[in-house]
């Protein structure tokens, strides 16, 4: 009921103010089955986006949905929950560019990947450095951007970042100077709760 009450305001909302609308339908499911479901009728109400929890629901459930979703016309967007349990620990876990790289090899079109300004922050360059890996298709080995070898993706496709958790506009110059233009800025909480 949740994907159709959404649906239907996502409409009325388009229609009353002439303006494109989104939201990410979340299809993360306990069964790999139930996650296709909630894709395909994400499809069947016109909603072009759904979202999935890639680290939760799993790489093999995740690359079912990619495909899925690349086959049937509707953009997978990643939520990374969970990832600061992996990757923030000092002394044991893995770095994020190594869940962006099983991102990128699993599929989805874009992913969180934090903001270097906002309540997400971190490193400016060691973000920038795994931010290059989701998205471009050769990275130079740099080891002060935390890429300790060359990376030569050949085609797999990329995976634009997302820069998301507490920015607002006051934000975006150093955004877009950060990220360029091949990203999206997403505004939630930190926009309407400071307006």
């Amino acid at each position: 009921d949740r994907f159709l009450f959404v649906a239907e305001a996502l409409f009325k909302s388009q229609s009353e103010t002439g303006e494109i609308k989104g939201h990410y339908l979340n299809a993360t499911a306990g069964t790999c089955e139930e996650m296709l479901k909630r894709a395909q009728c994400a499809r069947e109400l016109g909603v072009p986006i759904v979202m999935h929890d890639y680290l939760t629901g799993g790489f093999t459930a995740n690359t079912s949905l990619a495909h899925y979703c690349r086959d049937n016309g509707l953009l997978l967007h990643i939520h990374r929950a969970m990832h600061a349990v992996i990757d923030r620990q000092k002394n044991h876990g893995m770095h994020f560019r190594v869940l962006a790289k099983a991102l990128r090899l699993s599929g989805g079109d874009h992913i969180h990947a934090g903001t270097v300004v906002g309540k997400l922050e971190g490193e400016r360059e060691v973000t920038l450095g795994f931010v290059d890996l989701l998205r471009d298709d050769y990275i130079e080995k740099d080891r002060s951007r935390g890429i300790y070898f060359t990376q030569d993706w050949v085609s797999l496709p990329g995976v634009i970042p997302v820069a998301s958790g507490g920015i607002h506009v006051w934000h975006m110059p150093a955004l877009t100077e950060i990220f360029g233009d091949d990203s999206v800025l997403q505004f939630g909480g930190g926009t309407l709760g400071h307006p």
